[in-house]
């Protein structure tokens, strides 16, 4: 009969497999990812025509929106439909600064960002009361009541006729050399928001935050400030949404309020996150792709129809059906399962169990009874030794 230490598998030899696997994987990951960024830094270079380089403008934007909502998103768990409150506010801030102060667009557009930072702390104060629904429809109320002051205050905001940003550049830098140039400040732009995003998961604030994710009651009930975390965090998210906002602003050169403060485009924000992986550092990145591309192929095929909207519709069921975790995780997962298999806690079956319980039984019953005879030897020596002892205190 096998013992449990014949039976349990050399750890030491699967520990070391781990670790080549390990090794192995990591390799493949930056090695990907260096393939990915020649191919991105590359793109404005190889596009074929105007058109698909303005259609890679757009998608880099969609997945500076996604990266900047995905700071809420994907650490506190909170889904907000109405981010494209802060990304409006981003473009207008961004254009007033321009159009009535004169001041420089860049500066403009980094000024702008911080006024809706600080724009979004009443905000946030009111609306990170609530959880779940609550907060989906809160958010979706400030999107809305934006919205009807973009299209009431004609004074400020030239109404419902938008209003016109002028371009950075100067007449000499003709239209797909703006696009070559907005593509890479869009990409400088998702590649610090990913840095400040990677710092947040691997300090004790991120740590915080995904506790809140996880269970947010238990997270107070051990001294997590949750409020204040869920505050600080959804300002940085605003930040990074109203810079992504502004930027497109500079690039498109005018704003529609209709476009600007749309649900549909915080409803894409949260399916691009989705999509790529809501928990993962690139998965709203990866979503943005696959989401835009999406977008401006059906826009192309179909003209004004609404058959995008469907097709997006479905798209986000089956993530939801197969995918809950995104392809990101899905991916990683999978290959997980490719690497070497740890051994079961139960190393031993249930019959090799019972057998060695009742070896051990046995065991136990024999040493009993060979030491039952010495036990009761050792008494009756005991038992004529003190009448021996008493006979002789009598005498």
């Amino acid at each position: 009969m096998p013992s449990v230490s014949d039976t349990r598998p050399d750890r030491a030899a699967l520990a070391a497999r781990q670790t080549r696997f390990d090794r192995v994987v990591r390799v493949v990951k930056v090695a990907a990812l260096l393939v990915v960024a020649v191919l991105v830094l590359s793109f404005p270079a190889t596009a074929a025509n105007p058109f698909i380089l303005s259609v890679g403008v757009i998608i880099a934007s969609y997945a500076a929106f996604a990266v900047g909502w995905n700071f809420v998103g994907g650490f506190t768990g909170y889904i907000s439909l109405g981010h494209a409150a802060y990304s409006g506010m981003g473009g207008y801030a961004t254009a007033l600064l321009i159009t009535r102060l004169e001041w420089n667009p860049w500066v403009s557009l980094v000024l702008g960002a911080v006024l809706v930072a600080v724009v979004a702390v009443p905000i946030g104060i009111a609306s990170l009361r609530v959880r779940g629904a609550s907060f989906v429809i809160v958010s979706i109320a400030v999107v809305l009541i934006l919205l009807l002051v973009s299209q009431s205050w004609a004074g400020l905001t030239n109404g419902s006729n938008g209003l016109r940003v002028p371009r950075p550049f100067g007449p000499e830098v003709l239209r797909p050399e703006q696009h070559q140039r907005f593509f890479y400040l869009f990409v400088a732009l998702i590649a610090v928001a990913l840095l400040v995003w990677w710092l947040i998961d691997r300090s004790r604030f991120g740590m915080g935050l995904k506790a809140i994710r996880e269970d947010e009651d238990k997270a107070q009930s051990l001294g997590v400030p949750t409020f204040a975390y869920k505050l600080v965090v959804f300002v940085v998210s605003a930040f990074f949404t109203a810079m992504a906002g502004g930027l497109y602003a500079l690039w498109f050169g005018n704003l529609d309020p209709v476009f600007q403060f749309s649900i549909l485009v915080g409803s894409y924000m949260v399916l691009m996150s989705l999509l790529g992986g809501i928990r993962s550092l690139f998965g709203p990145v990866l979503g943005a792709v696959i989401v835009g591309y999406a977008l401006e192929f059906f826009k192309v095929n179909f003209g004004d129809t609404q058959f995008h909207l469907v097709a997006l519709g479905l798209m986000l069921a089956l993530v939801v059906l197969f995918m809950p975790d995104g392809i990101i995780p899905a991916v990683a997962a999978g290959v997980k399962r490719l690497g070497p298999q740890a051994g079961s806690i139960r190393e031993m079956s249930a019959a090799d169990l019972l057998e060695d319980n009742r070896r051990r039984d046995r065991e136990a019953q024999e040493r009993a009874s060979r030491t039952e005879p010495a036990t009761s030897q050792a008494e009756d020596d005991d038992t004529t030794t003190e009448r021996e002892h008493v006979g002789g205190s009598a005498r």
